[in-house]
């Protein structure tokens, strides 16, 4: 089949949909467009109030918004036994999220493994190390998939009927396949250079996909504006504070599954710094909600080498970010000016964590690791989870007896270029018993080989 008449019936489709739907009218600091008093975008710095609508920023001080909750209200509504008799994925938290009165939770995306390591943990030299293991997410394997099922309920009660992202991949997939799911259409901008595996995993559920000549921060950036300009829903921009409430979940199940304990610490991959600091957001509303008992968690954030902002100014001692030009295998993470990178460091900072980061070989190694010790296949990001926590363990920032969780957000079959070469191919045998016998021998041979040699 042709593409071309496809994507030029979604094209004149857009040009007329924007024609007749401008971006909408913003409401008044203060003033309310819903009867749900149960959550309200705030500012994160100056606190005005901006009720439920589709914007990121507050208009009186340019600040990022948030999502605020009426705990009172909240606390009478959820409890343990409630949340156990719920179907096992992110719904289960449905009172803790930002979700219209009418919404549609057909996609059953969350409660993904929470895996206690043996053979990792030895590597590691600690007794009590987990994986998060949203590798096996639904429905496309990432983290992803949490945070845009969350923003499509707030898609659709805004009345939204395109949707769309700018993506270093994960996003691409996870929005491609829920609004193919919920009958959205949707227009994904890339930059040029992404993997081909998360260009297949988005152009398959027949999402329109735009390239851009140029890395993350020039494809958000362009978004903006056409965000601005046109009545679309971009999860990642005008829906954002919406999304990135659908990361809490991730800290929800970690809470959950060790019993409604917390860890002692979190090793979290960073590329906007969303994630971190919605982790470290759920610890605090499960404490808030009596869920679980308060405690010291350290946040720890891991980063590619090549693309390491957040972890620079930590190691500096500040929250402020230094943009730099990504330049790494790790591309979920490669976003040079990360939106939440000064909240993410001041996380960091101020529960006495620590950053780092990790270069192109030790993210594969990393990858390698996990795969070996607990036949888990991570993508990039996670070889840089894994490669940090390395470090964390033999610098001593993290102790062998603590409980620690290492958040692995996507994988592996999206990123298998980044293993290109690693392995040699293996040559074929013949379908003989006495072809296997030499092809035992030959291997042992090879083997004693290698050991005289080490000696």
């Amino acid at each position: 089949m042709n593409p071309l008449p496809q994507a030029a019936g979604f094209l004149v489709y857009a040009r007329n949909f924007c024609m007749v739907n401008r971006k909408p009218k913003l409401q008044k600091k203060g003033e309310r467009m819903t009867t749900n008093l149960r959550y309200e975008l705030r500012c994160r710095e100056c606190q005005t109030r901006w009720g439920n609508q589709p914007i990121s920023f507050c208009q009186s001080c340019f600040a990022p918004l948030e999502v605020a909750y009426d705990w009172d209200r909240i606390r009478k509504e959820i409890n343990k036994d409630e949340i156990a008799r719920r179907p096992p994925n992110l719904w289960r938290y449905r009172e803790l999220l930002p979700l219209p009165e009418q919404y549609d939770s057909s996609t059953p995306a969350g409660f993904t493994p929470l895996v206690h390591t043996v053979k990792l943990g030895e590597k590691l030299r600690s007794r009590s190390v987990y994986v998060k293991n949203d590798a096996v997410c639904f429905p496309t394997l990432s983290f992803k998939d949490r945070v845009v099922a969350v923003a499509l309920t707030q898609a659709r009660n805004f009345g939204f009927d395109v949707v769309s992202c700018s993506s270093t991949g994960n996003l691409a997939n996870a929005v491609a396949a829920q609004a193919a799911r919920l009958g959205f259409k949707a227009c994904i901008f890339i930059p040029a250079d992404l993997e081909p595996a998360k260009v297949l995993g988005t152009q398959v559920y027949g999402a329109q996909i735009v390239r851009i000549d140029g890395n993350y921060d020039h494809v958000n950036r362009l978004c903006s504006q056409i965000a601005d300009k046109h009545r679309w829903g971009f999860v990642n921009v005008n829906l954002r504070p919406y999304y990135a409430e659908g990361s809490k979940t991730v800290g929800y199940e970690i809470a959950e599954q060790l019993g409604w304990r917390l860890p002692d610490n979190v090793v979290v991959p960073m590329a906007g710094g969303s994630l971190i600091t919605k982790i470290y957001k759920a610890f605090r509303e499960l404490i808030e909600l009596g869920l679980v008992e308060e405690k010291p968690v350290k946040f720890f954030g891991a980063q590619a080498t090549g693309c390491s902002p957040i972890s620079a100014a930590v190691k500096a001692g500040r929250n402020e970010i230094e943009p730099q030009k990504p330049q790494t295998i790790a591309r979920s993470l490669a976003i040079g000016n990360p939106a939440d990178g000064f909240y993410a460091a001041k996380t960091i900072l101020g529960t006495g964590g620590w950053a780092e980061d990790a270069s192109d070989p030790e993210i594969v190694d990393g990858m390698a690791l996990l795969a070996e010790t607990e036949g888990i296949f991570t993508e990039t990001a996670g070889g840089v989870t894994v490669a940090a926590a390395r470090k964390l363990f033999a610098q001593g920032r993290i102790l062998r007896d603590e409980t620690t969780v290492l958040c692995i957000t996507g994988n592996g079959l999206k990123t298998t270029d980044a293993l290109a070469g690693r392995f040699e191919a293996v040559e074929p045998i013949a379908p003989k018993l006495a072809a296997f016998e030499q092809y035992l021998e030959d291997q042992f041979a090879g083997a004693r080989a290698a050991g005289r040699g080490a000696a």
